[in-house]
């Protein structure tokens, strides 16, 4: 049976994937390239600041210091994320229905820094109790490493079994499942077809029914 939630950060609390495609879009328009986000957007979704700057160095075959070029992609968001970021449609109701019967968190691929901004906005330590898990917890290995998410589970004490995160990104799920745990993934970001992976797909919060899951949880189980 479940008895924690874990929750990916942007795409499925937090609604930020436009402003990112933004900045990736402004990013590459001052190197001469145009944002391919079908083709890119897949390789820097869950990925750091300076994972992403390498990809885009790869598929755009551009120069320069990766830890310079991280920087000027976070200061170019930093005003969006300050002024522009909202909760994911339906994630405070759905949270508010659950969060009594479950063990909650955030474990996120998410640049501290940006991180901070958004929680000053949205107040995201307090409703999650100070339960946010990044990156440099575990040595930076991000998605599809399931180490943030086996890390987010052994803080709250839950065995990667009893646990399900919510996720909307290929990257994701693949972390989900090699960490042994169950994944809903939301159509926040991608298709369903790109979703696959996942145990369960939905298209909205609404559509997440957790006691189906437990059902074919137990069934599974058999």
């Amino acid at each position: 049976m479940i008895d924690t939630i874990i929750f990916d950060a942007e795409g499925v609390v937090i609604d930020t994937e436009a402003i990112w495609d933004k900045g990736q879009e402004i990013f590459l328009q001052r190197r001469g390239f145009v944002y391919d986000r079908e083709r890119i957007k897949p390789l820097l979704t869950g990925r750091t600041l300076a994972e992403g700057v390498e990809i885009m160095k790869q598929a755009y075959s551009f120069e320069g210091d990766t830890k310079t070029l991280a920087q000027e992609r976070a200061d170019i968001v930093r005003d969006l994320f300050i002024h522009e970021t909202s909760f994911i449609t339906g994630f405070l109701q759905f949270y508010e229905s659950m969060r009594s019967r479950y063990k909650t968190c955030i474990a996120t691929s998410m640049d501290r820094d940006l991180l901070k901004f958004v929680d000053q906005r949205l107040n995201l330590s307090a409703l999650f109790e100070n339960r946010i898990y990044t990156l440099d917890k575990v040595g930076y290995r991000s998605k599809p490493n399931p180490d943030i998410f086996l890390y987010a589970a052994q803080q709250l004490g839950s065995s990667p079994k009893n646990c399900v995160v919510i996720e909307d990104a290929p990257h994701g799920i693949d972390a989900a499942k090699s960490a042994d745990m169950w994944c809903i993934a939301i159509t926040t970001t991608y298709d369903q077809g790109k979703l696959a992976k996942a145990d369960f797909v939905v298209s909205a919060y609404t559509n997440i029914d957790l006691e189906m899951v437990n059902n074919h949880i137990a069934l599974s189980a058999e």
